[in-house]
């Protein structure tokens, strides 16, 4: 692959935006549970966008959508976000925060072998995912494949041995970020189109079933499709749920070469010199970003 077909190595996730029903209530749960705090607000007709995150960094962008339904977990959408952590100390407090709210759902656990993870769900039904990433030099390759599990993981041996006092105490200002998006799709060989060779993510994971991981820059997975739930379904009607999954490059020639990928494939995108927006074939929104800009500047498109 050249340089111009694939994302650059240093592209990263920026906060994932989630339409919800009851602002409030969502504002809460995000900022009780997973020690998020809100950074920007602003009104749009009758949206309200408000971002939280942690030390600053954007995590989530909530958008108040009035009457809009609950999304079907058979349609294309969310399977998860995933909140990725600095140290194994940061998500056993983040997990056990998460786990003590009364308005969470824990959905498992999991050894990945090149993360450690726990999931849940959120009052309106977002996947989230909290993990912790194993150092790299330890993550195993056969082949161009990359090993990743699913094995056994328990959660209350991993807070007995991680969970701190100070971790506790220090979730609101400890760093966290986006780590990678798990989205549901109605066909593998169509998101494999989209995600690999018009926005230019590579391969990590295609042997297990019904699924296929990708990332930038070697990275285990910063996007992954699945029809587990979603096999055949078709462009997703307006529900609550996911909105856009966004992207930061380093330069504006990045941008250049991703605007070319879609001009070749036609694929419709907008570009305002900072970001280029598109659509997947499902209906989910992608940002692409130039680094520094704002939130303030995302929540004006």
């Amino acid at each position: 692959m050249t340089d111009a077909q694939i994302l650059h190595p240093d592209t990263t996730m920026d906060a994932v935006t989630l339409r919800v029903g009851d602002l409030e209530a969502m504002s809460g749960y995000y900022a009780d549970a997973l020690a998020l705090t809100p950074l920007e607000e602003r009104s749009r007709g009758r949206e309200v966008h408000r971002v939280l995150g942690r030390a600053g960094t954007p995590m989530v962008r909530l958008v108040h959508t009035p009457g809009l339904p609950a999304a079907d977990p058979r349609q294309a959408g969310l399977f998860h976000t995933a909140f990725l952590f600095d140290s194994p100390a940061a998500l056993a407090a983040t997990v056990h925060r998460t786990a003590q709210h009364p308005r969470s759902r824990f959905a498992g656990a999991s050894d990945h072998l090149v993360s450690e993870a726990f999931y849940f769900t959120d009052p309106e039904g977002n996947g989230i995912e909290l993990y912790a990433d194993r150092a790299r030099d330890l993550w195993q390759h056969i082949g161009d494949e990359l090993q990743m599990g699913v094995e056994r993981l328990d959660p209350n041996d991993y807070l007995r041995r991680h969970l701190t006092p100070e971790a506790l105490e220090g979730a609101p200002t400890d760093g966290g970020s986006v780590g990678h998006v798990h989205l549901q799709v109605g066909e593998i060989a169509t998101a494999d189109a989209f995600y690999l060779e018009a926005l230019g993510f590579e391969a990590t994971v295609r042997w297990y079933p019904g699924s296929l991981f990708a990332s930038a820059g070697g990275y285990h997975h910063h996007v992954a499709m699945n029809t587990w739930n979603s096999a055949g379904a078709g462009p997703r009607a307006a529900s609550l749920g996911i909105g856009e999954v966004a992207l930061t490059v380093p330069a504006r020639a990045d941008l250049d070469a991703l605007a070319d990928r879609l001009r070749a494939r036609g694929i419709d995108f907008g570009d305002d010199g900072r970001t280029v927006t598109t659509a997947d074939p499902w209906g989910t929104r992608v940002t692409v970003a130039l680094p520094g800009t704002t939130t303030d500047e995302l929540l004006e498109r």
